[in-house]
């Protein structure tokens, strides 16, 4: 079950972090989460434009292939879009794409036209020019929002899964695509993870959702959420080079979905912040 976090813990101004036993129970709330969000897309602006990234996050969208959300979702008025990457061909193992279309886009009656993959036949750099140009074509037409603040798209949910160092999407500590700010896609040659070729979102278009939610599972992410979510600015991995940490919606709402071993960090301090409020004296 969900644990409440200690004082100093508490999530920064429009965020909430959510901590379950079992990864069952982060897909049960995860589905509910989006099932939730999807419903008041649809009332308000009668389209529901997400966003996905790759990794372990397609196979935490099973519940939604099952009932009750297979029957009760209005998936017509779904639009699937992509926040990164892999420069590599549809069919490849690597292909973000590939691992939607098996994991989820197959199992629910999505339209195929509401599907908007990244060109694999273009380079890199033309990949990242067309999909931007895409997603303007959209928002000129209201079918992804437009944030008043940011003048970026307003996807209504971008969800993400965090790497043991921090990055989301394809935006890489340290890198120099953290620091755009006019473009929307951008793509890199340099990625630290194999395949080097990529596209993706920037963080302006990241922040300007009206929902993003960053899944992180294991031990080995434990310090990087301490990082992200900490009021420290301090040390190795600070605000400037920890790209999940710099996710902080303009207007909208962050939620955490974590495991227990991927917010263990947190837990131990803010025992350890438990304990010093209550030390006798």
């Amino acid at each position: 079950m969900e644990r409440e976090m200690a004082a100093s813990y508490e999530p920064k101004l429009n965020s909430e972090i959510r901590i379950f036993e079992s990864s069952d129970e982060i897909l049960t709330d995860l589905a509910e989460y989006i099932s939730q969000v999807s419903e008041i897309s649809v009332k308000e602006r009668g389209y529901f434009a997400i966003a996905l990234s790759g990794g372990p996050l397609v196979s935490f969208l099973s519940k939604l292939c099952e009932a009750p959300y297979i029957k009760t979702l209005d998936w017509s008025k779904w639009y699937i879009f992509w926040s990164d990457e892999r420069a590599v061909a549809k069919n490849h193992a690597d292909s973000n794409y590939k691992l939607t279309k098996e994991g989820f886009l197959s199992k629910v009656p999505i339209m195929s036209g509401h599907v908007y993959s990244i060109n694999d036949s273009a380079t890199v750099e033309d990949a990242a020019t067309d999909y931007e140009f895409v997603i303007r074509q959209l928002v000129k037409i209201r079918t992804i929002g437009v944030s008043e603040s940011t003048d970026c798209p307003k996807f209504d949910l971008i969800l993400l899964s965090m790497g043991s160092d921090g990055h989301v999407a394809s935006l890489f500590p340290n890198h120099q695509a953290l620091e755009l700010k006019d473009d929307w896609v951008t793509y890199i040659t340099d990625s630290p993870q194999p395949p080097p070729e990529r596209i993706t979102f920037t963080l302006p278009v990241i922040n300007s959702a009206s929902n993003i939610a960053i899944l992180a599972m294991g031990v080995d992410k434990a310090n990087a959420v301490h990082s992200a979510v900490s009021d420290s600015s301090d040390g190795p991995d600070a605000p400037a080079s920890l790209p999940a940490r710099m996710v902080q919606p303009t207007d909208g709402k962050l939620v955490w979905f974590l495991d227990k071993a991927a917010a263990s960090s947190l837990e131990a301090l803010c025992d350890d912040a438990y304990q010093q409020q209550h030390r006798e004296y």
